[in-house]
């Protein structure tokens, strides 16, 4: 019997790719079955990658793929980072802000309180005592004053001017800071005279302060300066006065040791501040005890300006206390100088509240209670005080002048200054423009 014709199938070369004629069956044509038949279909490479095993390419790009992964993931963490930082010191800074502004709106607000309590406090003491004594002791202290006392108070305020510009010059130069001793004079005569018209009595001494430091390019040390000067000048002069109320009869005799007490109290903290030494910290605090102690101890407390500081000190209090005996004099006083200079202690010590309108108030009040417990009539205190005001604001006079001096200085400044050249446009442009316009 003769062979058949083999079948196509049959006749196909058996390998590896191709499956038996008798293992392929019928199953009916779906979407899933195309998808195998065409993965059998395909070459063994192909297959292979399509059944989920990797090629040797894969196999090298997949740790530079994970590479590539942790890159970009560090690169997003990071700038999350950034902005998150971005965005706290964002809040950092504006709460600080925030603060700043709420502590400058409080010291504004609480200056202008404290600047109408002066202003309040001193018209209150003018008033009581208008009202209690009447208008008859303030006449009888302006009728009080002539010429005599008005020169004896000029020129004992150009005595005590000197000094306490030198004075201020001293503890200046102790700070590092640059002061001619003519500078320092016509400076000290303007601050005095904007303390006697101006409410407050310190408004000169910050104009002072403010005015030299902005001369010599450094306000902090000037303002340092001014401080640590009239600082001096209060310890020396509470010192004196105890001294005197201790060995002289006033109406305070009997409080002397404690206010002693006080002072050496205070003395001695003075001594320790500028000896110790605060921690290196970077708090404001330490660096404000660091700086106090400095300035303390080259300010006030050095070999070359404390004898010239306490000097310059004493010389001013002898000069106010001379002008206050030339005072009472003038408004009739005949008491002996040992029982006036007391009172007249009592009451620069008063001065120095800074409850006054244009230097008026405590110094009335105080002088009023203190002639009036030595045995004098309140009215004579208040006549002397009133006289001292005047001479006071007399021997001040020539810190307006300086005021004016100055005031013309800007003025021919301002006018030597060369002023830029107007530009004109040409004559046809302007023609042209008005047409137009």
């Amino acid at each position: 019997m003769p062979n058949a014709p083999a079948s196509p199938a049959a006749l196909a070369p058996a390998g590896p790719d191709v499956l038996p004629a008798e293992s392929v069956r019928w199953q009916p044509a779906t979407a899933g079955s195309a998808r195998l038949g065409a993965a059998a279909n395909a070459p063994a490479k192909l297959r292979g990658t399509a059944a989920g095993q990797a090629t040797p390419r894969d196999t090298a790009a997949a740790p530079m793929e994970r590479a590539d992964s942790m890159t970009l993931r560090n690169e997003m963490l990071r700038r999350v980072r950034n902005l998150s930082a971005r965005v706290v010191g964002a809040r950092v800074v504006w709460a600080r802000a925030v603060w700043a502004r709420t502590v400058w709106a409080k010291a504004v607000r609480a200056r202008a309180v404290w600047a109408w309590v002066r202003v309040l406090g001193g018209a209150g003491i003018i008033a009581f005592l208008l009202w209690r004594l009447g208008t008859g002791p303030f006449l009888d202290g302006l009728r009080g004053i002539d010429v005599w006392a008005l020169l004896a108070a000029t020129g004992i305020g150009v005595l005590t001017t000197v000094a306490c510009a030198w004075r201020w010059r001293l503890v200046a130069r102790g700070l590092g800071v640059r002061l001619p001793l003519r500078t320092a004079v016509a400076a000290y005569y303007r601050s005095q005279f904007i303390n006697t018209t101006l409410p407050g009595g310190v408004l000169g001494d910050v104009h002072r302060a403010l005015r030299h430091g902005r001369d010599v390019g450094d306000v902090g040390r000037a303002v340092r300066a001014v401080v640590l000067e009239r600082f001096a000048g209060q310890v020396v002069q509470v010192a004196i006065a105890v001294v005197m109320l201790l060995a002289l009869p006033s109406p305070v005799r009997s409080r002397m040791p404690e206010a002693a007490a006080v002072l050496a109290v205070v003395g001695l903290g003075a001594v320790l501040l500028a000896w110790m030494r605060p921690g290196t910290t970077g708090s404001r605090v330490a660096r404000a005890l660091r700086t106090a102690a400095a300035d303390l101890r080259s300010g006030l407390f050095s070999r070359r300006n404390g004898p010239g500081i306490v000097l310059a000190s004493a010389v001013v209090v002898a000069g106010h206390l001379a002008t206050f005996l030339v005072t009472a004099r003038a408004a009739g006083a005949t008491a002996p100088l040992t029982r006036l200079a007391p009172l007249g202690l009592l009451i620069l010590l008063a001065m120095t509240v800074p409850l006054n309108v244009g230097g008026w108030g405590p110094r009335e009040g105080a002088a009023a209670w203190a002639f009036g417990a030595a045995g004098l009539s309140a009215t004579l205190g208040v006549s002397t005080a009133v006289v001292y005001g005047v001479l006071a604001l007399v021997a001040t006079a020539p810190g307006a002048g300086v005021l004016v001096m100055r005031w013309m200085a800007r003025i021919r400044v301002g006018r030597s200054t060369p002023q830029p050249p107007i530009r004109c446009a040409p004559a046809g442009v302007r023609q042209e423009n008005a047409i137009h316009g």
